[in-house]
């Protein structure tokens, strides 16, 4: 059995990306890009023989994926999730409905109480400018008063 590993040419070929080239094609940082690898949203890459990664021509598709998932609000354990199903060449759509159901309620949640915290804001600048303003929650709009002063 031959366990030499073959040198890769100093080039990387049309179909193989450096780090920097996939950063930029995908509009990420290379931190990105390792931080994906070291959570085991992308995997490790093939190395040149100086060294440098080289990614395959699905890694592009890959991280446009994750991003996508990503705008959606979905964790990384959950992107992490629908990957390893879509690497067995199935869709998950099953379980993405799933995480976008919770991801949905979540949102629900959230507007709910940015709806109140809206009405207390808006009540709050009925008030305002005035002698006997209305203090925010647990406060006060004005200073304390200093010990012997005017």
């Amino acid at each position: 059995m031959n366990t030499t590993t073959v040198p890769r040419a100093a080039n990387p070929t049309p179909e193989r990306l450096r780090i920097g080239q996939l950063a930029r094609a995908a509009g990420v940082s290379t931190d990105t890009i390792r931080y994906y690898e070291r959570e085991g949203l992308l995997p490790a890459p093939e190395r040149t023989s100086s060294g440098y990664r080289e990614y395959g021509p699905g890694t592009a598709d890959r991280l446009a994926f994750i991003q996508g998932c990503q705008r959606l609000g979905l964790r990384l354990t959950d992107i992490g999730d629908l990957l390893a199903i879509r690497d067995t060449g199935v869709c998950p759509c099953e379980p993405a409905e799933q995480h976008l159901r919770r991801r949905i309620a979540e949102v629900d949640a959230e507007l709910e109480r940015l709806t109140l915290l809206r009405a207390q804001m808006s009540a709050m600048v009925q008030t305002l400018p005035s002698d006997d303003c209305a203090p925010p929650p647990g406060s006060s709009w004005c200073p304390p008063h200093a010990e012997g002063g005017d």
